[in-house]
């Protein structure tokens, strides 16, 4: 309690501060406390044995880990199924224990293994441990990565999301994960009922000990997708394993209706997939699914490059998917990578320009994942050939600085060098934090990131009068695009501001995509950042709840009209549909609308 009532006290704190306040106050043993138990313990005892009523500035006192939620949203990233991959790339690993490209000593890989890859189980455990170290969940972004989503059965799609959405629906009020387990147990003594009459028949033991020797070097004598098409897919050696995977569109839309009011609520879901997979069809269905970005695999904007590397797929599949899929207002978060067999520093520097002075690109978001030698990977071959070798450090410095300082002020970097275990790596960068080497190597000449990232208020606290509005305009080939962006002064360097909220305007310049936004203008993405506020909770000094995410869909109306357009759409989450109703938008088939009002200069 003595711990408890100081930490209470606090008004400014430091994470070492707890460090020494924690040995002061130890368990009767001696143990210290974690700050998982002072969570536990100050959520069941606020307002008892002296202490004041529960407040978020305490738990913010003692949270771990504060930047999982401090750009506004709790993450949840769930991975898909091991399953056949239709890409051939060299650079792709092959762990046959993992959905393609991803390896099993990877974190969330490894959360994703251990709760058999069911999207209920990976959901609702990380929503638990967010909030058991002092996340607030109410709002809540799915990231759905693993193989390529396009190509797995529409059947499990359906299930895979309808499954995240119930977990999300029952977190707080009931767990339904012992059922959900009782079945994967049961599949799995069926399996070993089976392996008493056909050993080859365990698809457990058979991916161990196949990555078993993959781990050890040996070169498998089939390819990935033999190998998972056999252990993974083949509905009779699964016990119904397929058949359970599956759902209906109708069992969707009701979990997707109960999550409009849920306590635990989606405020955007990511899927990833290949260029060459998007389709109007493909569109339709991950809109359908509830998807409002797609992480989309571009690696090379050269042809050449894209070829030598057995991507399977030219620039042109790129731009086609681009334009698709902006028509239909999904963020656009892109994959991009240097050091490809076949590129070089110089050609690298020029292709990630591209991105952004080719109007058929300019992504929303963007990975930068520098080539990596991993030993089940086909490059592997290449590089003991010596046709490839990995980037020295002085390289791959002067690749990524160019990078960083030519990313634009709406587009956010979310990750600079994949987090890839180095004890996977076989030669070449291991260091996982080189973004900040290159932001300090950026600071020493004088220059600095103006990426939405990079600019981010975060825990920062400001002055509401010093809040302004500023507009980036930018043209892409089938759309006007208006960056809409609150700011306010950055108190740690007076030439750049800092970001409290933007809108992305999209302002179409040819037919749309589909009939139902004719004549509309769309609102691809509004983001309110500052740590994660509860729904309806206002917090002073903060961005989130200041009315910034309302002035900022007024702005859009008057701005759409002003350029002609009869209607506003948003491509609206599903546990953002009633915030959008409150706002004046319509429910549509797919998106919400509002009907504006003529403008002045119309009349």
């Amino acid at each position: 309690m003595p711990l408890l009532k100081t930490v209470e006290g606090w008004r400014n704190s430091h994470p070492d501060k707890l460090v020494t306040l924690v040995k002061k106050y130890p368990k009767p043993g001696g143990e210290v406390f974690s700050k998982e138990e002072l969570v536990r313990a100050y959520r069941s005892l606020a307002g008892k044995h002296g202490l004041k009523p529960f407040s978020e500035e305490v738990i913010a006192h003692i949270r771990m880990k504060p930047v999982r939620t401090v750009s506004g949203v709790a993450p949840v990233t769930v991975l898909t199924k091991p399953f056949p991959c239709p890409g051939k790339c060299i650079f792709c690993p092959n762990d046959i224990r993992m959905p393609k490209s991803y390896l099993a000593d990877e974190p969330g890989a490894q959360r994703a293994e251990r709760n058999w890859f069911d999207p209920y189980l990976q959901t609702y455990t990380r929503l638990e441990s967010l909030h058991a170290i002092g996340h607030k969940v109410d709002k809540v972004e799915l990231i759905i990565l693993g193989g390529t989503w396009s190509y797995y059965p529409e059947a499990y799609q359906i299930w895979f999301i309808k499954e995240c959405f119930r977990a999300l629906n029952d977190f707080g009020k009931r767990d339904s994960r012992p059922e959900v387990l009782a079945h994967y147990h049961n599949m799995q003594r069926q399996l070993e009922e089976m392996q008493m009459h056909a050993p080859s028949n365990d698809p457990t033991e058979n991916a161990r000990r196949a990555g078993k020797k993959q781990v050890q070097g040996e070169v498998l004598d089939k390819t990935y997708n033999q190998v998972i098409s056999e252990l993974y897919v083949a509905p009779e050696r699964l016990g119904g394993f397929d058949q359970y995977q599956a759902a209906t569109w109708e069992e969707l839309e009701a979990e997707q209706k109960r999550n409009e009011t849920a306590t635990c609520r989606n405020v955007g879901l990511v899927i990833e997939t290949r260029p060459d997979n998007i389709s109007r069809a493909e569109v339709v269905r991950i809109r359908r699914l509830g998807c409002t970005k797609a992480q989309i695999g571009v690696q090379s904007l050269t042809d050449s490059v894209l070829a030598k590397n057995k991507r399977g797929h030219d620039v042109a599949a790129t731009r086609a998917a681009f334009a698709l899929l902006r028509l239909a207002g999904f963020k656009i978060h892109a994959h991009w990578m240097a050091n490809l067999h076949g590129s070089s520093v110089e050609n690298d520097i020029a292709d990630y320009q591209q991105l952004f002075d080719d109007e058929d690109f300019h992504p929303d978001e963007l990975k930068i994942y520098p080539c990596s030698l991993i030993g089940s990977a086909e490059l592997m071959q290449y590089y003991q050939k010596g046709l490839w070798k990995p980037y020295t450090h002085e390289e791959l410095l002067q690749v990524l600085s160019a990078c960083i300082t030519n990313t634009p002020e709406y587009c956010r970097l979310t990750r600079i060098v994949r987090d890839i275990p180095s004890t996977d790596i076989v030669e070449g960068n291991k260091l996982t934090n080189f973004r900040q080497i290159v932001e300090q190597h950026l600071k020493k000449v004088g220059r600095r990131s103006l990426d939405i990232r990079a600019r981010e208020i975060r825990g920062k606290k400001f002055e509401e009068k010093e809040v302004r509005l500023e507009t980036v305009e930018y043209q892409t080939s089938i759309s006007r695009e208006l960056f809409l962006q609150y700011v306010v002064p950055d108190p740690d360097d007076e030439s750049r501001s800092r970001l409290l909220a933007f809108l992305r305007l999209s302002l179409p310049k040819q037919k749309t995509l589909l009939p139902e936004l004719e004549g509309s203008a769309m609102i691809r993405e509004i983001h309110v950042y500052g740590r994660v506020a509860g729904i309806g909770e206002v917090t002073k000094g903060k961005a989130q709840h200041l009315g910034l995410g309302a002035k900022l869909i007024k702005k859009a109306e008057e701005m759409s009209a002003t350029n002609g357009y009869k209607k506003l759409a948003v491509i609206s989450a599903i546990g953002t549909r009633e915030y959008y109703r409150k706002h004046g938008f319509e429910d549509g088939e797919l998106y919400q609308f509002m009907t504006l009002r003529e403008s002045e200069n119309d009349r």
